[in-house]
């Protein structure tokens, strides 16, 4: 099957100061640092790591909100066009973003229906009639009202203006959905609702998702495939059921043994310390400062993201082995 979104090598560099006073130099902050990613349409590709891994990142790179430093991205088939350009903004209807923070990614000073619109006026898409036409749809598709029209963002719910945010997404019919931490800032019970609406969505409408999220139960619930991000790198990837229920990079394992469970507690890989400075990330695998089976290669030698059994792709040393078998 071919792919929607087709992301390879994908690097994204800062220059950033370090030091200070007259002491500050300059140092080179890898923000994203070779990563490849392929989601098909009508598929949720799960992106989960620590805060400050490169997720959000990697999000904006593959909508070309940024441009990459290096690397590469292909929407169904064809090379994203450079920002800014005719091409792009053509483009732009059909690659849309869910935002973490629903109440900051709203104007406060805006009723929320006009707001709804906005994508297809900004886009010229439709005449004004058919725009709010359009956007009564997207409101009851997602469970809202269209007396809630003429509200204002603080006039609702935090559930309630994630789904305005979710409804904005939608007005433009797009093929995929970059979908930034949707739920953190929403109670477990709207959290609930809102996981519930996107997988209904998936189904109807064959959107496919992005989804960021530090919540792996939730990254479980929603998605097909599974990529794990440590320090700006994929270290594992593959499919979801199969990764949780086997994770093989110790770094997965870690995050996996951390999900609560119901019935007898299950031993825990506690990680010590905190991940290594991001402008001064160690030789050799990142990851081996923290990492309980370190050995001298994994202290000297980048480990490459390589296909393991049942598809899989880890970024490890020892993967394999029979010390990390019995560990899991």
């Amino acid at each position: 099957m071919s792919a929607l979104l087709e992301a390879t090598d994908l690097r994204r560099v800062y220059q950033v100061r370090t030091g200070r006073g007259p002491f500050t130099a300059k140092a080179s902050l890898r923000a994203v640092d070779g990563v490849s990613l392929r989601l098909e349409a009508g598929r949720t590709l799960g992106l989960v790591g620590e805060s400050g891994c490169g997720k959000s990142t990697t999000g904006k790179l593959v909508l070309g909100l940024i441009p990459p430093t290096s690397g590469t991205v292909r929407f169904m088939g064809e090379e994203m066009p450079a920002a800014g350009s005719a091409d792009w903004r053509a483009l732009r209807p059909r690659l849309q973003m869910v935002y973490q923070d629903p109440l900051g990614a709203l104007d406060r000073r805006l009723p929320v229906g006009i707001q709804i619109m906005e994508p297809a006026t900004i886009h010229g898409t439709r005449s004004p009639i058919e725009r709010r036409e359009r956007a009564a749809e997207v409101m009851t598709a997602v469970g809202l009202q269209r007396h809630q029209f003429a509200r204002y963002p603080h006039e609702l719910s935090g559930g309630q203006r994630q789904r305005v945010v979710l409804a904005r997404a939608l007005m433009t019919e797009p093929d995929l959905l970059v979908c930034d931490e949707p739920i953190s800032a929403l109670d477990v019970s709207i959290q609930a609702q809102v996981v519930n609406l996107l997988l209904d969505l998936q189904e109807r409408l064959g959107i496919a998702y992005l989804f960021i999220s530090h919540d792996l139960k939730v990254v479980r619930q929603v998605s097909h495939e599974v990529a794990v991000m440590y320090l700006g790198r994929i270290v594992e990837q593959g499919e979801a059921e199969d990764l949780f229920a086997r994770p093989l990079h110790p770094y997965t394992r870690a995050l996996v043994s951390a999900i609560p469970v119901l019935g007898p507690r299950r031993e825990r890989l506690l990680l010590q310390g905190d991940p290594p400075n991001p402008v001064d990330v160690p030789p050799g695998c990142a990851f081996h400062t923290r990492c309980p089976f370190a050995t001298t290669a994994c202290r000297a030698e980048l480990p490459a993201l390589r296909p393991v059994v049942g598809g899989r792709q880890v970024a490890c040393h020892r993967v394999g082995e029979p010390a990390l078998q019995v560990a899991a």
